[in-house]
């Protein structure tokens, strides 16, 4: 028996992947993180599968719902909301799964960040304004940072900075960004990429805290921050489809 780590996108029912489909189609238990997931998600599951929302487990608790199924002959269809690359427990989990001799597979899904780069009609890197993107986050009542990931280093790149896990402490991020993207420097916040209840805040340094606070957001939105939000964005010309470049056929 094999517990499938399953990528649920941003939330939209119709951004996960065919194989995720699949997956959660013949899996009997499916374990789901109901704080960030569309319920429309769980449509794909068939109507007689066990569904364990696992937001107010712990690690432990939710290992021993994985063990059990398994030990029952039952695949176990495990989501992650975005990509399990990023933030999902990954490591932990399957760790715990490795103890115990249980079979595990990934499949990946639409990151948070891409679905809200969409939403934005956003490319996040520009030619000649910029090239590299920064996903991180922030340290609040949450597993500490390297201190070599502090902001202000990312910051000093000028990448585009891409925060997850930081909503509730963006007034004082901004104050730390200003230094290195001045206060004019493009912000866009986009709460639930994808879902219905989605909502995109576009502003600046120097005004996105107003905006946040004021519509009140806690969880489940990403910060985006750097000169290739701007709209327009001016930029060059790309060397890859460039005109004037030789092309050999």
């Amino acid at each position: 028996m094999t517990v499938h780590f399953i990528g649920a996108g941003p939330g939209a029912a119709d951004l996960l992947t065919l194989r995720a489909v699949a997956l959660l189609e013949k899996s009997p238990v499916c374990l789901y993180a109901g704080t960030y997931l569309d319920p429309e998600v769980l449509g794909h599951c068939a109507p007689d599968t066990e569904l364990i929302d696992t937001q107010h487990l712990d690690l432990d608790q939710i290992t021993e719902h994985l063990v059990r199924a398994t030990e029952s002959g039952k695949d176990v269809a495990r989501l992650c909301s975005g990509d399990p690359s990023l933030y999902s427990a990954l490591t932990e989990q399957t760790r715990r799964l490795d103890a115990h001799g249980i079979a595990w597979n990934v499949t990946p899904g639409v990151p948070a960040y891409a679905a809200a780069a969409a939403l934005l009609g956003t490319e996040l890197t520009v030619p000649e304004v910029v090239q590299s993107v920064v996903l991180t986050r922030t340290r609040a009542r949450s597993t500490a940072m390297p201190d070599t990931e502090a902001l202000a280093n990312f910051a000093a790149t000028g990448a585009t900075l891409v925060l997850h896990l930081a909503i509730t402490r963006v007034r004082t991020l901004a104050a730390e960004l200003v230094a290195d993207y001045g206060m004019d420097c493009p912000v866009a916040v986009v709460y639930r990429a994808s879902q219905p209840d989605q909502l995109i805040l576009r502003g600046t340094l120097a005004d996105i805290a107003d905006q946040v606070e004021a519509a009140g957001l806690r969880q489940a939105a990403i910060i985006l921050v750097g000169r290739a939000l701007a709209d327009p964005v001016s930029c060059a010309q790309s060397h890859l489809y460039d005109p004037a470049r030789v092309r050999h056929r």
